[in-house]
């Protein structure tokens, strides 16, 4: 069975030169496997340009082409199984739209804080709020258009971590019939997750790093005082409850594609650019 690792950096989709920093670097941590070749998507380093708003959707034309190649990459490979080293939420559209092209019988477990089903309608411009609305067939047209595959169902996908929602996400998600829950006093029951992926062959995972609350992790967007993004708030899971889950998944079923997302490593980033600019270290 051939595995391919997808480092996919994608940084303006989520709006931070971080993300490209903190996919690069996840890329170190996960653990060294020799028989699963890293495969880069060619995605142009932050250099501090700015990017115009184009059709609701911020750096349009550098997303859209990320995807492009992330879905070129991902084609010439031919994997059995893809794990996605991201970059923000959007690095799951590719390589899930591929393996769905694989295995029809799919579900998607989204563990994420957010339902990542936005709309260009809904006045945030960084399309990692759009993905799973784009998967779903029901997102942007722009995005949703860049798929091969046939969209998923509103049954094939399970929260796992969501937090509150905007009204405009439990609309979207009560229009398009996707069966949810806030799990902001408790999360999805084991027994909910195995009947879930009990239906399909094959089960993509997407990981979102803010799952977890800013109290027990602090590479996540939400431990940034700093940002806002959409107004929406952080995460309540920690690791030992993330790691039980995730074992509770892949010991139960046939992962076919894993994404890591949203890793935004804040303080080690700025470590970096703060020795980038002492000169011993760059002459």
């Amino acid at each position: 069975m051939k595995t391919i690792r997808l480092l996919y950096p994608d940084y303006l989709g989520g709006g931070l030169d971080t993300y490209y920093f903190g996919s690069n670097l996840l890329a170190h941590i996960l653990p060294e496997n020799d028989r699963q070749p890293l495969i880069r998507v060619n995605i142009t380093a932050p250099c501090g340009k700015e990017y115009p708003i184009t059709e609701g959707i911020y750096a349009k034309s550098e997303v859209l082409a990320g995807i492009r190649d992330a879905q070129s990459k991902i084609e010439i490979e031919n994997p059995d199984r893809v794990i996605t080293i991201g970059g923000n939420c959007l690095v799951s559209l590719a390589p899930f739209d591929y393996m769905h092209g694989k295995f029809k019988r799919a579900g998607i477990i989204w563990i994420d804080a957010h339902p990542d089903v936005s709309t260009v309608n809904d006045g945030y411009p960084n399309a990692h709020a759009m993905v799973l609305g784009a998967l779903l067939g029901r997102g942007d047209e722009s995005l949703s258009a860049m798929m091969k595959n046939d969209s998923f169902g509103a049954d094939e996908v399970l929260y796992v971590g969501l937090q509150g929602l905007h009204s405009y996400q439990s609309e979207f998600l009560q229009n398009a019939g996707v069966n949810f829950r806030v799990q902001d006093e408790s999360f999805v029951t084991d027994d909910e997750i195995l009947g879930f992926i009990g239906k399909f062959e094959a089960v993509f995972v997407h990981l979102d790093i803010d799952v977890m609350s800013e109290k027990f992790f602090h590479s996540t967007y939400f431990a940034n005082p700093e940002l806002s993004g959409d107004g929406s708030g952080g995460g309540k899971m920690n690791m030992s409850e993330l790691s039980r889950i995730l074992h509770l998944i892949t010991a139960n079923s046939d992962v076919r594609a894993f994404t890591v997302a949203e890793y935004l490593p804040f303080d080690e980033h700025n470590l970096h650019k703060m020795f980038s600019g002492i000169n011993i270290f760059t002459e």
